[in-house]
């Protein structure tokens, strides 16, 4: 982050706000020409700056109802077990986040789910099938208050 300049800076912010901008456009809210702008995008993908361009959809409109955070407690924390453990959780098409974690859990996944039924679908077919796992511990989210998808740049 400390290599970006201003101008890297500057179109990332406008891409944070629409990723959907045309590079002619993204060039003239920045103050670069096309190419020159076109070359920095080029850059910035490339380092790994700019990890990909996505539609973010609605959990609600799909019928999602429900966010639950599911803290994880392995059976050991040797690599093979994490490693297993890791590309089992990928299978799970319900998972958005999951995240290896410091202090009494393991793991902490972001499960959406339509209602408390499939939750408990999600819970017996999924998650206590997860290679690995000794303890599952369920949170439900009652409001959504803030769900960033982008950093402070």
């Amino acid at each position: 982050m400390s290599d970006l300049d201003a101008m890297d800076r500057s179109i990332l912010r406008v891409l944070q706000q629409n990723a959907r901008i045309t590079n002619a456009e993204l060039a003239e809210k920045v103050g670069l020409s096309p190419s020159a702008c076109s070359r920095r995008l080029d850059i910035l993908e490339k380092s790994g700056v700019i990890g990909g361009y996505h539609a973010r959809l609605s959990h609600k409109a799909l019928d999602y109802k429900m966010i639950a955070m599911v803290h994880i407690s392995l059976s050991g924390q040797f690599a093979k077990t994490l490693s297993e453990f890791e590309a089992a959780v990928k299978l799970c098409p319900n998972v958005l986040g999951c995240y290896l974690m410091s202090g009494e859990y393991d793991y902490i996944l972001r499960i959406a789910a339509r209602d408390l039924e499939d939750y408990e679908r999600i819970h017996r077919d999924w998650l206590s099938a997860l290679p690995h796992v000794v303890k599952i511990n369920s949170s439900f989210a009652l409001r959504e208050v803030i769900d960033r998808p982008n950093v402070g740049l």
